[in-house]
């Protein structure tokens, strides 16, 4: 209880309080234009932190953090163009919600559960950090493997159209994670003679030309846009609250666990956790045919798994000093800096500094709710603009966006290349979720893939010599037979027809 006492006192501090308000406003700044993602923010924050005390340093990365990852989902449920990766998971249901003029009702999932996700990762850190890092320390490169094909297999029931299509899409976004010189042998793969393609295609620009520019290019194709019929006002986002707390707790609650559990696992991150949940609560839905047209289902289980991620990311972080996604990787460097270096010994010496800290996780999640809504306020007036105005406003933050992921003008050129492509997938009927999926997997998919392959030449038999890459393995196995009856089942009714 003293420990305790002693972090509400560290907290309790105008500059404390003060670092994690502004924080928060920037992250939710930085969060919303599209390209400007949250590792970005916390990176952007650095300089500044070393004129802040250790806690008030720390809790400034904590709030800029969450905040960045909830704002992502406002530009994307307005105009389609996600802020930040974990966002294009349930970018479409967000999306088409404000076309039907239900935007208050995909806003309000946004906020109520991320808020609800970043508490229960919170929790889950503040009472099993150590039994649960351990855990995760027990993953090698086997479950690693298997936890990524596992989500490259779930990406498949990403897609509202066919298999084929789905699978297709995937295969293309696995394409294009290859690129580069990020295998063992150090070869160039699929680089053209171009040495800006030596360090592969990032993803960023990507996911900007595919949903931002794709959507300035139909707009175009279709005089401006103005033929669309857009909702001009944003309802009150807390009008449905009850509603979906009633409806849908069980994705609630399955989508912090899943979140949770990615979470924890180094270099997963919050966008692997949204798009598993999104699969997830996709494949166990009754309705799976409303995804991807506005439906809230798939938002409130994939928006409580990204936030529940970041909170729990920080469990190795603390307890080991690894990372467990790229912003506690540069938030454990900060820990250094500050002489808090992370270890078992952190807990042992200054417990009042990480309970500190847990508090901040706490105020940072509960702040989320009144600034977002003051956020989603000012937001809304984009929908009264009119698009042929609005577009190539969104052009120009566009090409900002992906000129600043690796400040050369090669990201600008990625971006529009896949808004040519990604126009063309939209055009055809081809999702472009797995895609997107495939291109954040398919290089953790590799790299454990080559690593267990050395690690025990080339046995295939030691890729389930343990029981978790066991459990995986038979999990991944289930849902491949039931991909492929899914898919022979309305082949063989045709026939007996």
């Amino acid at each position: 209880m003293d420990v305790l006492i002693q972090a509400l006192n560290l907290v309790a501090t105008w500059n404390v309080l003060l670092a994690v308000i502004a924080a928060s406003i920037f992250g939710l700044f930085v969060g919303a234009i599209p390209g400007l993602t949250a590792t970005m923010a916390t990176a952007m924050l650095v300089p500044l932190t070393f004129f802040m005390e250790p806690v008030a340093a720390v809790g400034a990365m904590v709030a800029c953090s969450a905040m960045a990852i909830f704002a992502g989902d406002i530009p994307g449920a307005l105009l389609r163009i996600p802020g930040t990766p974990s966002s294009a998971a349930y970018v479409e249901d967000t999306y088409q919600l404000t076309q039907k003029g239900q935007a208050e009702l995909g806003l309000g999932a946004c906020v109520l559960f991320s808020a609800i996700g970043g508490l229960f990762g919170t929790l889950v850190l503040i009472f099993a950090a150590p039994s649960l890092a351990e855990f995760a320390m027990s993953f090698s490169s086997q479950e690693y493997f298997w936890m990524a094909l596992l989500g490259l297999t779930c990406a498949v029931f990403m897609g509202s159209g066919s298999l084929e299509r789905g699978f297709l899409s995937l295969l293309m976004g696995l394409t294009i994670g290859s690129v580069g010189l990020d295998n063992p042998a150090g070869v160039p793969r699929l680089t053209f003679g171009s040495t800006d393609m030596l360090g592969g295609i990032d993803f960023i620009p990507v996911m900007i030309g595919i949903f931002a520019i794709s959507m300035v290019l139909r707009a175009a194709m279709n005089g401006g846009g103005e033929k669309e019929a857009v909702p001009k006002t944003v309802g009150n986002i807390f009008r449905h609250w009850g509603f979906m707390l009633k409806t849908y707790w069980r994705q609630m609650l399955r989508g912090n666990l899943t979140g949770t559990v990615i979470g924890i696992l180094p270099g997963a991150g919050s966008d692997v956790a949204a798009y598993v949940s999104y699969a997830i609560s996709r494949r166990f839905s009754r309705t799976p045919e409303k995804y991807e047209t506005g439906h809230a289902e798939g938002v409130v289980e994939a928006t409580s798994s990204n936030n529940a991620s970041l909170s729990s990311a920080w469990v190795p972080a603390l307890v080991f000093g690894i990372p467990g996604d790229t912003i506690t990787a540069i938030v454990v460097g900060v820990l250094y800096v500050k002489g808090m270096n992370p270890g078992p010994t952190l807990f042992l010496f200054n417990p009042q500094t990480i309970y500190a800290v847990f508090l901040i996780f706490i105020l940072a999640n509960l702040i989320m709710i009144p600034l977002g809504w003051v956020l989603i306020k000012f937001a809304k007036n984009i929908l009264r603009v009119s698009k042929s105005v609005l577009m190539p406003l969104i052009l120009i933050f566009c090409i900002v966006g992906a000129f600043a992921s690796n400040n050369s003008v090669y990201g600008v050129t990625i971006m529009l290349i896949f808004g040519i492509v990604g126009y063309l997938m939209e055009e055809n009927d081809f999702p472009v979720a797995p895609c997107v999926l495939g291109i954040v997997i398919g290089p953790i998919l590799e790299e454990n893939l080559i690593t267990t392959l050395i690690k025990f030449q080339g046995s295939l038999i030691d890729f389930i010599n343990r029981p978790i890459a066991l459990a995986l393995f038979a999990l991944s196995c289930l849902i491949w037979i039931s991909i492929v009856y899914s898919w022979i089942r309305p082949r063989n009714e045709e026939v007996s027809e």
